[in-house]
């Protein structure tokens, strides 16, 4: 029987588009900046982002053409600031941050994935989940997790012996192991849970968390990008509703959130029955959590579903960046094999201290020690950052400023840009992340030895770390960025210190696919979804 579109249907969706071009109009043309032509007026030129060959190709070339801030066409014709402006994104995300909001079409759809946590809230809203979240996020806490990372990195380490002792090639997707480690930490840092990641296989959590961004997000298609699109102009009534969509994807993300919940609740109840005096001494994030909540008063206190979801955002955002920046690493290292061998003799060294004075384990000093180590986490956050975009848009008339002045259309040289209320603008990450006045002439080779020699004086501040965008900036940045520092420092430290990685035989090319966020896709292998195939041996044992 053919699906037949009811008139009200069709007359609900013609009077959603009329409104979306009305509005569009309304805003101030935005035809003094050069930009793209959109290959389509309908699916503008955002639907080319998300099928970029590449991550980030069409931001580089764009830049090349039209310096770090240009035009974009959106969805019907609409259209879109696009900008890497280090001035531009100091102003956007941390001088006039909660004047920009997150663009409610992205942000729904981490409301659908996630829950109503951190990472959704705006505002208000954002400012109470903040306060209540930053005292378990502090420097002191965090230093208490170091034990965890290693004891989880030991465990694979053992994972990759026992395979490499299987097979002859010693090829491993490290990627695997490293994301279901990183599963297991998060689940123990935030919520004293363990997913048991790396000891099954079978995994019900780890195994949709490995799949979902692949499937869900990596290249869209056009209605599904249409719909989407529309959701930026239905009133929040109806937004509600977006979860009851019958689609495999939406019945697929209601389906986490459920397992997600039946795991969270029980732990949230029992944290509530046992009260403050049973979590004294506890460090897991949910425990700092609730103390601290309790001891805000009733209207700034979270809720038990805001609690619930602020463990879903903790556990994507910690389980994805981490091994996925590590994993990129282990491919940098792998092609340059002369620095790897620097850092293994620079981990050795500090071990040999570290034995000396009679510890077993490193500590966060010795960490924050092992320089060539660090330079090398940094450039591998610059150059393969795995958040690449963030979608904004002017909650008010604004001018933002440039420090990258752009010649306009008419021959001009444009120093800001006027933006009305409602202007949608995307931060292109990756592309901040590889300005050449910035990061330097090779700011396009991945190079962990800039770190030594940028002046940071003669850099616009904008990120919170290493002045990289990786992390965000500004009261929006990553709250967990402390946390997945220190797990990239001592997981990296076991890891380098273990094994030697290269690339194998046949130098699979390894795509930096546009997901949502980047993943590892092999060329030619689609089939197998997010893989990092390296090769991987005992590392010689200095003599």
């Amino acid at each position: 029987m053919a699906y037949q579109v009811s008139p009200v249907a069709f007359l609900a969706l013609a009077a959603l588009v009329f409104v979306v071009v009305v509005r569009a109009s309304r805003r101030k043309s935005l035809h003094f900046l050069r930009g793209p032509d959109a290959p389509s007026r309908l699916l503008g030129n955002e639907h080319q982002l998300f099928h970029q060959s590449e991550t980030g190709y069409l931001d580089f070339k764009w830049m090349r053409e039209y310096g770090s801030t240009w035009r974009i066409r959106t969805f019907f014709g609409a259209e879109q600031i696009m900008t890497a402006d280090p001035k531009a994104l100091q102003h956007i995300l941390q001088k006039s941050s909660y004047n920009y909001p997150k663009r409610i079409d992205m942000n729904t759809l981490t409301f659908l994935q996630l829950g109503p946590g951190i990472l959704w809230a705006e505002g208000s809203m954002h400012q109470r989940h903040r306060k209540v979240m930053n005292p378990a996020f502090s420097a002191q806490q965090l230093r208490t997790f170091i034990p965890l990372f290693q004891r989880t990195a030991a465990k694979v380490i053992e994972q990759w012996k026992a395979q490499i002792s299987e097979k002859s090639d010693g090829v491993v997707l490290v990627n695997k192991s490293l994301a279901r480690g990183a599963l297991d930490i998060v689940g123990q840092a935030a919520f004293d849970y363990n997913f048991g990641a790396l000891d099954d296989m079978e995994n019900p959590l780890a195994k949709e968390y490995s799949t979902m961004i692949h499937d869900l997000q990596l290249y869209p298609t056009p209605f599904t990008m249409l719909y989407r699109n529309l959701w930026r102009y239905m009133p929040q009534s109806v937004r509600n509703l977006i979860k009851y969509t019958p689609m495999h994807a939406y019945r697929r993300m209601r389906n986490l959130n459920e397992m997600f919940k039946g795991i969270g609740r029980p732990l949230y109840h029992s944290n509530t029955a046992d009260g403050i005096a049973s979590r004294e001494g506890k460090r897991d994030v949910m425990s700092v959590l609730m103390k601290a909540n309790n001891s805000e008063n009733a209207g700034v206190r979270l809720g038990e579903e805001e609690v619930l979801a602020q463990m879903h955002h903790l556990t994507a955002a910690g389980q994805e960046t981490t091994s996925s920046t590590l994993s990129w690493m282990l491919y940098e290292l792998s092609k340059h094999p002369d620095y790897q061998v620097r850092i293994r003799e620079e981990i050795r060294a500090v071990r040999a201290l570290v034995v000396e004075r009679g510890d077993v384990e490193f500590t966060p000093e010795d960490l924050d020690s092992m320089k060539y180590t660090l330079a090398a986490i940094k450039e591998t956050l610059r150059f393969h950052p795995i958040a690449y975009h963030m979608w904004r848009y002017a909650g008010k008339d604004d001018v933002i400023p440039l420090s990258d002045p752009v010649t306009a259309a008419d021959g001009t040289v444009i120093t800001d840009i006027p933006v009305s209320a409602g202007q949608p603008i995307i931060i292109s990450i990756c592309g901040y992340n590889r300005l050449p006045h910035v990061w330097g002439d090779d700011a396009d080779q991945w190079n962990p030895e800039r770190f030594f020699r940028l002046d940071s004086e003669k850099q616009v501040k904008v990120g919170v770390y290493a002045n990289l965008m990786s992390f965000s900036a500004g009261v929006r940045a990553c709250i967990g960025w402390r946390f997945a520092l220190y797990q990239l420092q001592a997981v990296a430290a076991e890891l380098l210190e273990t094994f030697d990685f290269s690339l194998p035989d046949d130098t699979p090319y390894i795509k930096r696919a546009p997901a949502g966020v980047m993943v590892p896709i092999v060329e030619g292998k689609e089939e197998l979804g997010p893989a990092m195939p390296l090769r991987v041996s005992l590392a010689p044992v200095r003599v």
